[in-house]
C-alpha cells in the first residue's frame, strides 16, 4: 500500500463505519492479501499454502521443551542407531536445516506425546519434523500417494494398510540402509517377522515398530489374592484350577462384562481372539481375520467354547451369565476392590486401570499376570495393537529419523506419561514413569508372537457388526453357536 492510500485509509477510519466499508473496502481487503504470502508462501505455491496450516497448526500446540512431560529418569543424549549410520551423521550436523514430514492418526493429546518423543532428535540434529494427524489418515494418505505427494514417513496403526503400499512398490526397504544384525539386536523376532512384507520383487523390511499396547492381561485383587494363598497360574489348566479353588473357598473367580453401548460385544471378541492365538496357528488366525477361515470352522468354534467354559460355568462369574451382556464393561473391575472382593480376576487391556479406584495402589491392592498359554506348541502369544512407521521418500534426513525411531527414547513422550509401550529391546521397566506400564512392557517383550485385535482388522460389517452382535447374542443365551457362527460368515462382504 502506497503513502497516498495509507493517508486515505486513515482518513476513512475517522468517519462513520459505513464510509469505511464503502470507501476503503478495496484497500482493507488488499492488505492481508499482499502481506500473507510474504509470511507464508508465494501465490504460485497455493497447494503448499493450503497444507501449511495442517502442518504448522499442530506445531503451535507441541509443548516446547519445558512443557513436555518430565519423567522420573533422564534419557540423555541422542545416541545409538546403526554404527556409522544416518542418525550418527545427523547428530554430527550433516543434515541440519532439512525437514521430514510424517503423517498419522494421532490427535491431541497423543500427537503431543509423540512429538515430545521427537524433540530430542530435532534438537540434536537440527532436522525439523512436521507432523500431520487426524482420523482420516487412510483416505488422506491414499490421495497423497496417488497424487505423487506422499509424506516422507507414515505412521500406520495397522499392518494390513501398510502391506497394501508395500505390495505395489511404494515403500522403501529399510534393510537397504539398516543392517539386519542391528534390527535383530533391537527388536524381538516377532516384530521383525511382522515387519517383513511382500513387495513386487520379494520380501522387504517394510517398517519400524515403535509403540503399542497389550490386551492379554489378567488383573487381580492382590491383597486378598495373596492373603488366600493363591499363586499366579502359568498354564490354562492352572488358571482353571485357580478358579475352582476360589469357588471352593466361597469366592467368585471372575468379573466379566461386555456392555458398551453401540459397541457392545467387543470385550467378548477380545476373549475369543486371545484364545484363538493360544489354540491354533498364526496362519489360521491370519486366515480367520482375512475371511479365509470361517467362523463356523472347528478352530473358531473351539475358541468360543473355551471362553464359554469360563463365562458360563456355575459360580465362575460374579452375578452369573445373565449379567455379562448387561453390565457396562468399565464397571466390571470394581468387584476387585470390594471388601471382601466380589471377584478375584478380570481380563482386560492396560487402559482399564483408569477405571480403578483413585486410591487403589499397584502391587498392594491390585496387580496383573499374563493370560496363560493353552497349547504349548503356540508359545506365549500376545494380543494388542501397535504402530509401525514406514518410509515413502528416500533422503538422508528421512533415513536418520527412521533410525531414531528404533530407539526407546523416541517413545519417551508416552513413557513419561502413559498410553503406550516402547517395543524396542532397549526399553526397560525403569524407563516408565508409571510402573504398571513398565511391567506390562516387560511382559510384552516376553511374548513369542503378537497379533492385532482381529475384529479391528475385519471388514466393519463383520468386526464391528455381526461379530459383536453374534458374540452378544451367544453370551446372553439368545442364540447358540450353531446359529451365531454361520450368521457371522454370511455377513462377510462378497
Amino acid at each position: 500500500m502506497n503513502k497516498k492510500s495509507l493517508l486515505w485509509s486513515l482518513a476513512c477510519l475517522m468517519v462513520l463505519a459505513s464510509m469505511i466499508l464503502s470507501a476503503c473496502g478495496g484497500a482493507a481487503t488488499e492488505a492481508p492479501a499482499t502481506e500473507a504470502p510474504a509470511t507464508e508462501a508465494p501465490a504460485t505455491e497455493a497447494p503448499a499454502a493450503t497444507e501449511a496450516p495442517a502442518t504448522e497448526a499442530p506445531a503451535t500446540e507441541v509443548p516446547v521443551a519445558a512443557e513436555c512431560p518430565e519423567g522420573v529418569y533422564d534419557f540423555g543424549e541422542v545416541t545409538g542407531g546403526p554404527a556409522g549410520g544416518f542418525l550418527e551423521r545427523a547428530v554430527a550436523g550433516e543434515f541440519t536445516g532439512t525437514t521430514v514430514s510424517v503423517d498419522g492418526t494421532q490427535v491431541d493429546p497423543d500427537d503431543q506425546k509423540m512429538k515430545c518423543g521427537w524433540k530430542a532428535f530435532e534438537e540434536a540434529t537440527g532436522i525439523t519434523v512436521n507432523y500431520v494427524g487426524n482420523k482420516e489418515f487412510e483416505a488422506r494418505l491414499s490421495i497423497s500417494v496417488d497424487a505423487g505427494e506422499a509424506p516422507d514417513v507414515a505412521d500406520f496403526p495397522q499392518p494390513g494398510s501398510l502391506a497394501n503400499y508395500v505390495r505395489v512398490g511404494k515403500i522403501i526397504d529399510l534393510s537397504t540402509f539398516i543392517p539386519a544384525d542391528y534390527l535383530t539386536a533391537t527388536f524381538p523376532q516377532a516384530w521383525l517377522d511382522m515387519a517383513t512384507m511382500e513387495g513386487p520383487n520379494g520380501p522387504i523390511t517394510a517398517g519400524v515398530w515403535n509403540r503399542g499396547f497389550m490386551k492379554s492381561l489378567v488383573w487381580y485383587a492382590k491383597d486378598d489374592f495373596d492373603a488366600s494363598g493363591y499363586t499366579i497360574p502359568e498354564t490354562w489348566d492352572d488358571l482353571l484350577a485357580l478358579s475352582d479353588q476360589i469357588v471352593a473357598d466361597g469366592g467368585t473367580p471372575w468379573c466379566i462384562a461386555i456392555e458398551s453401548q453401540a459397541a457392545t460385544g467387543w470385550v467378548a471378541t477380545d476373549w475369543v481372539e486371545d484364545v484363538m492365538l493360544r489354540t491354533t496357528s498364526l496362519e489360521n488366525y491370519d486366515a480367520w481375520v482375512a475371511g479365509d477361515l470361517k467362523f463356523d470352522s472347528p478352530e473358531v468354534k473351539n475358541a468360543f467354547e473355551i471362553v464359554g467354559n469360563i463365562w458360563f460355568k456355575e459360580g465362575y462369574v460374579y452375578g452369573g451369565r445373565e449379567q455379562i451382556a448387561t453390565t457396562f464393561f468399565p464397571d466390571s473391575p470394581a468387584g476387585l476392590f470390594t471388601d471382601p472382593p466380589n471377584c478375584f480376576l478380570h481380563r482386560q487391556a492396560s487402559f482399564i486401570t483408569g477405571e480403578f479406584p483413585a486410591e487403589a495402589k499397584y502391587k498392594e491392592d491390585y496387580d496383573f499376570f499374563y493370560l496363560p498359554p493353552i497349547d504349548e506348541q503356540y508359545g506365549r502369544p500376545a494380543l494388542g495393537a501397535a504402530d509401525v512407521y514406514a518410509m515413502f521418500n528416500d533422503r538422508p534426513e528421512v533415513r536418520a529419523l527412521m533410525e531414531y525411531l528404533t530407539l526407546p527414547m523416541s517413545v519417551s513422550g508416552f513413557m513419561n506419561t502413559s498410553g503406550a509401550l516402547a517395543l524396542q529391546n532397549g526399553a526397560t521397566p525403569d524407563m516408565y514413569a508409571n510402573p504398571v506400564d513398565g511391567d506390562i512392557g516387560a511382559a510384552l517383550a516376553k511374548a513369542t508372537s503378537f497379533r492385532f485385535d482381529g475384529s479391528d482388522l475385519m471388514p466393519g460389517e463383520v468386526g464391528a457388526g455381526s461379530f459383536w452382535k453374534g458374540a452378544t447374542d451367544w453370551t446372553s443365551g439368545a442364540a447358540d453357536l450353531d446359529t451365531v457362527l454361520p450368521e457371522i460368515d454370511a455377513s462377510w462382504p462378497k
